[in-house]
């Protein structure tokens, strides 16, 4: 139900706050968007952001320091999502693919 992204929604520092390092973060999407929802203030294209989406994946990767990012896109279209490319800069290439193999190696990387 794509209408609950307006009312079942909390703060992005509530999590921040609430958790300490200890905890392993994983983020699962396909990192498909305009790179401007990534690098712009006000790129949003459903609320304007006061800060780049960019700054908002430092602060979390920074606060939980185990993380992975899960990508259900096939990995062989990554290359052409320019979304992609920079989220994975931006995550330190800790991007992996929804496949046996990628959840392996991200569990992997989460439990050292």
């Amino acid at each position: 139900n794509n209408r609950r992204r307006f009312s079942e929604k909390f703060a992005t520092w509530d999590i921040i706050r609430k958790y300490n390092k200890d905890y392993k973060l994983i983020f699962i999407g396909d990192a498909t968007m305009s790179p401007y929802e990534i690098l712009q203030p006000g790129g949003s294209v459903e609320y304007n952001n006061e800060e780049a989406g960019a700054e908002w994946l430092q602060r979390l990767t920074s606060a939980f320091p185990k993380f992975a990012w899960i990508n259900p896109e096939p990995q062989g279209v990554w290359q052409y999502r320019q979304s992609i490319s920079v989220i994975q800069q931006l995550v330190s290439h800790r991007m992996y693919p929804l496949t046996l193999k990628g959840l392996e190696e991200a569990m992997r990387l989460l439990s050292k």
